[in-house]
């Protein structure tokens, strides 16, 4: 497999086609999008701990799927709701790659947890102890307050930062790994080494497309604020409606220009193992 060496601005067609290809299919991938949220946050609420551990080794696995959904409205079809499940309809050794995977990707989120708990543990275990219980209207107050000094807590803040740098070094070894290991049998460990590779030599690209999506996102909300500031007193329910809406298609666009990365990223030495019907 050749990894594809990118000029900067590729960056900004990834994420013109997302855009473009999010308006093909709207409704499709937006509720796409939806389902996704929706199943990951279903087995946190549901499980309690052990869901949320398994939502996190179900995140590889349903990101194949927005990427497939995302494939088949650039090919002029219609994603249906199972492409977002197609990981595991692709055979016994498809499905044991993607759930080892996220396995990995579970243990990994994990140990930035247990190292965020562990720098900042004693100011976070205090302020919890506090927000569990439901606060009177004097006590909210309080619990504001104690939010805004654990905030301000140099230990609390060297943990978010620590916890940020681990993230992202996460964010760079996963980014394409679903997709190699889906669509090109890639082992598991491999794919997260192909997949740091292939973003660190792309840097210029990704920081552009990073950078984009920041200033989409900061620029459509500034605009929702300005139109509710002049709707007066309307303009609050107006919010209240807009700014998840909005939320869902960023979120969408983004998730649907992940596909068209990984499509110029690579090019495979043999066709791609999983090559399935795209519509789902």
């Amino acid at each position: 497999m050749k990894l594809n060496i990118l000029p900067a601005r590729t960056g900004a067609q990834w994420v013109g086609l997302g855009m473009r290809t999010f308006f093909r299919q709207p409704l499709a991938l937006g509720a796409l999008t939806i389902l996704f949220l929706i199943a990951l946050t279903f087995l946190g609420l549901v499980i309690p701990v052990a869901g949320s551990i398994l939502a996190l080794v179900l995140t590889p696995a349903l990101t194949v799927g927005l990427m497939a959904a995302a494939r088949a409205a650039d090919e002029g079809n219609l994603p249906l709701p199972p492409i977002l499940f197609i990981a595991f309809r692709q055979g016994p050794a498809h499905a044991r790659a993607i759930v080892a995977l996220g396995l990995l990707y579970a243990a990994a989120i994990m140990v930035i947890i247990s190292v965020f708990m562990l720098i900042g543990s004693e100011q976070l275990i205090t302020f919890l102890q506090s927000a569990s219980q439901q606060p009177t209207p004097e006590q909210f107050e309080q619990q504001a307050a104690a939010l805004a000094a654990l905030i301000g807590n140099p230990a609390v803040q060297i943990a978010l930062l620590v916890a940020l740098a681990l993230y992202a070094l996460v964010w760079i070894a996963f980014w394409y790994a679903p997709a190699l290991v889906y669509w090109h049998g890639v082992p598991p460990v491999k794919s997260l080494f192909f997949s740091t590779v292939a973003v660190l030599k792309n840097t210029r690209a990704f920081l552009l497309y990073g950078t984009l999506w920041v200033g989409i996102t900061l620029g459509a909300n500034l605009i929702l604020l300005a139109v509710a500031t002049q709707a007066g007193s309307a303009g609050l329910v107006f919010m209240t409606v807009a700014l998840p809406l909005l939320g869902l298609i960023i979120t969408a666009m983004f998730f649907t220009s992940q596909w068209f990365s990984f499509r110029d990223s690579f090019v495979p030495d043999a066709p791609p193992l999983s090559d399935m019907p795209s519509a789902g």
